[in-house]
Parts: structure tokens; C-alpha cells; sequence
């Protein structure tokens, strides 16, 4: 049951965020890939020009809030979030192509970006055409895939920082490396990104896309609910092939599995829940270490109440 207060707050967002989508202790199972959460307080979409006013809104209020993407790298506890959670997609996706570079709002989907940037002739960002999240999210953990990841076709980000003031930011600003900005340490939210690409052969980017997509398939358990690989590539190493080799592939904690199609992969096999995949992932990070003296780092960001 809401609270008043938060009640109050949902009513107030109502009356000022008009164009914005407003729900009341939504659950967030329906908003991850993993298909694993609990009820957010408050949920909102809101349109690209309304996200700043939204954030200083709720700051003024003292109300806490998480930002999120398309959820496809989230475990989100079963007890769900505490206060607002802000979801940028469809209503803050917009794209807009300049010549090589495509201006796009953080809530688009990356498979939407570069299959823009393949119909415009546009070629660099094919590595991203499979990647199940928005330029938001990827921005702030420098996805990648097949070769290429985001800091190397970004040429700025425009954030807003936790002092509430809008920056343009190069990707050295943001200290992106494999798997991390500097947003995740300093705070800051990704509002857009310019991206820089180079003219090539449209049939050709294509059949490129194609391809990475059809490896996807083959490799990765996507009949599956997942947040894709769950931990990071250890130094000197890849995870998937330590907890195949440490006998793990297929071991399972309730409702959670280590894929038995990619050991990279804990999947939602049925109805996991949020504590069925935490302690799936303690338990092969301890049998990984015990065997072979490597700690498992992981990928997949871990949010909300009472989460351990």
C-alpha cells in the first residue's frame, strides 16, 4: 500500500508532469529484461523535455529516485525501489542525423540507433545492433560487443551532473573503459549523445548487422529472460569459461540458472526471483574463486531495497 506521502507526490507529478507516463507501485519485473523486481514506489516515463524540470522537481522534494534504460542490465531486488524510478524510452528517443553524426536522446534503443546508422549509410556502430539496451545505459557502463564498444564512436555526451548543471562531456571526461564511466563513481545522468561514424556501404553494414545477430542467436540464450552476460571479463580471463570449467553450467539456485547455452549467462529458467539469482552468483563466484583463485566482478547493476 502507497504511503500518503508518496501518494501526495504521485498526485502533485500528475498535475505538473502532464505528457509524462505515471504509475503507482509498479512493479518492475514488467520494466527488466531479467523479468525479476519489485514494485517501484513511482514509476515515470517522461518526454526528453521534461527530464530536467522532473529530476530538480523531485530534488526539491527530497524524494529519491534511480534512472533507468530499457532495464536490461538490472536485477532489481524483490522488495522493489524506494521512491521515483525514472524510466527514459520512447517518450525521450529521439534521433537526429547530421551529416556522420546522429544526435540521440538517451532513451533510445541502441538496436534502433544503429539500424538508423544503416539506412543513412552510416558504418561503426554495428557492434551495438544486438545490445538489448538505450544509448542512456550504454553510455554510462560503456557497452560493447564484437569488437567495438561506445567510447569509440562517441564524440560527446551531454550529462547532467549531481550539481544539477548540463555539461558536455568527451568520452576521455567520462574515463570510459571496459565497463565503467566515471558517471558511476562521480553521479550524473545521460541526457544525449552526439556519435561520430563514417559513410560505407549500406548492403554491406547490413549484412554486417545481420551476421552479429545470427551469432547472437546461436550463442546466447535468449529464449530466456537474462540481463545478458552477468559478470565482467576478469583480467586475463573470460568468465564464462571459468564457471564452465569449474563444472557449473546449468547449476541452479531456485528459479535461476547458469545457462547451459552460455555460462556467461545467469537466466530467469523460471519464475527466479531477485534472491535466486543473488545467491546463484555468490555461490559460483566462491566455487570460482576456491578452484581457481579469480573473483567474479559483477556486470549486471544491482538496485533497490534491502539488496545484499
Amino acid at each position: 500500500m502507497l504511503n500518503d506521502k508518496y501518494q501526495k507526490l504521485a498526485e502533485a507529478l500528475n498535475e505538473q508532469f502532464k505528457d509524462a507516463l505515471i504509475l503507482t507501485e509498479e512493479p518492475m519485473k514488467g520494466h527488466t529484461t531479467f523479468r525479476i523486481g519489485g514494485p517501484a514506489d513511482i514509476y515515470v516515463e517522461p518526454d526528453y523535455p521534461s527530464i530536467i524540470s522532473l529530476i530538480q522537481f523531485l530534488k526539491e522534494q527530497d524524494v529519491p529516485f534511480t534512472m533507468i534504460g530499457n532495464g536490461s542490465n538490472l536485477l532489481v531486488s524483490d522488495k522493489g525501489i524506494e521512491g521515483v524510478v525514472i524510466s527514459l524510452g520512447k517518450k525521450s528517443a529521439g534521433i537526429t542525423i547530421d551529416g556522420e553524426k546522429m544526435i540521440v536522446e538517451a532513451g533510445a534503443m541502441l538496436s534502433t540507433v544503429a539500424n538508423t546508422a544503416a539506412d543513412n549509410g552510416l558504418t561503426g556502430l554495428e557492434f551495438a545492433s544486438g545490445i538489448p539496451g538505450t544509448i542512456g545505459g550504454a553510455v554510462y557502463m560503456n557497452a560493447g560487443a564484437y569488437g567495438g564498444e561506445m567510447k569509440d564512436v562517441l564524440e560527446s555526451v551531454l550529462v547532467l551532473t549531481e550539481n544539477f548543471e548540463q555539461k558536455t562531456m568527451t568520452p576521455e571526461e567520462l574515463e570510459l573503459s571496459y565497463r565503467h564511466s566515471s558517471l558511476m563513481e562521480k553521479g550524473g545522468y545521460v541526457l544525449s549523445a552526439v556519435i561520430k561514424l563514417q559513410p560505407g556501404d549500406k548492403s554491406e553494414i547490413k549484412a554486417k548487422i545481420d551476421d552479429i545477430r545470427a551469432q547472437r542467436t546461436a550463442k546466447q540464450p535468449l529464449n530466456y529472460p537474462s540481463a545478458g552476460s552477468t559478470f565482467k571479463r576478469p583480467e586475463g580471463y573470460f568468465a564464462g569459461k571459468l564457471i564452465d570449467d569449474a563444472g557449473l553450467r546449468g547449476y541452479s539456485v531456485g528459479g535461476a540458472q547458469v545457462s547451459e547455452k552460455h555460462c556467461g549467462f545467469v537466466i530467469n529458467k523460471d519464475k527466479a526471483t531477485a534472491a535466486d539469482v543473488l545467491k546463484l552468483m555468490h555461490d559460483v563466484d566462491d566455487i570460482v574463486f576456491e578452484m581457481f583463485g579469480v573473483h567474479l566482478t559483477p556486470e549486471v547493476r544491482i538496485i533497490g531495497r534491502d539488496i545484499n
